[in-house]
C-alpha cells in the first residue's frame, strides 16, 4: 500500500469510522458515497463501537505473499454490533478455539510489513472479547 494511500485510510482502519445514510438510515462500512440501500447521498460520519460477533470464518494455511508471518491465520466475517459486515484477520485467538456466534472486540495490529525499507501498515483485527474470555 502507498504512504498516501496509507494515511487517507487511516480513520477506517485504525477506528471504524464509517458512515450513516440520512434517508434510510443503513450504517454503512467501509465509508461510500452512495448507500448500497437506497443510493442516497451518506456522508455522515459514524464511529462504531468496534464490538461484534463471528459470522463465518476460515483459516488461511497458504497465505499470500507479505502474510507468511501470520500462516495459519483465521479470517472472519464479523457482525458489528451495529449492523454491518466487516471482513478482518482474527488475533489473539487459536483457529481451533473460534467458533460462529463468538463475541469479539476490533484491536489495532500490524497488519504487513512493506519488506525491509517499506512502511509497517497498521489496521483493525478482532480479538474474543475481554468479557467473554474466562
Amino acid at each position: 500500500m502507498s504512504i498516501p494511500g496509507n494515511w487517507r485510510l487511516q480513520q477506517q482502519r485504525y477506528r471504524l469510522v464509517g458512515e450513516i445514510c440520512e434517508k434510510c438510515h443503513a450504517r454503512i462500512f467501509p465509508p461510500r458515497d452512495i448507500c448500497p440501500e437506497c443510493e442516497a447521498p451518506a456522508k455522515t460520519e459514524i464511529l462504531f463501537s468496534g464490538k461484534g460477533k463471528v459470522y463465518s470464518y476460515s483459516t488461511v494455511h497458504n497465505p499470500p505473499r507479505g502474510f507468511e508471518d501470520f500462516a495459519p491465520y483465521t479470517v472472519a466475517l464479523v457482525r458489528l454490533e451495529e449492523g454491518p459486515m466487516v471482513t478482518a484477520q482474527l488475533t489473539d485467538v487459536e483457529h481451533v478455539n473460534v467458533s460462529v456466534g463468538m463475541p469479539v472486540e476490533m484491536v489495532t495490529r500490524k497488519i504487513q510489513a512493506g519488506g525491509e525499507e517499506g512502511p509497517i501498515v497498521y489496521g483493525y483485527k478482532f480479538r474474543p472479547a475481554i468479557s467473554a474470555v474466562s
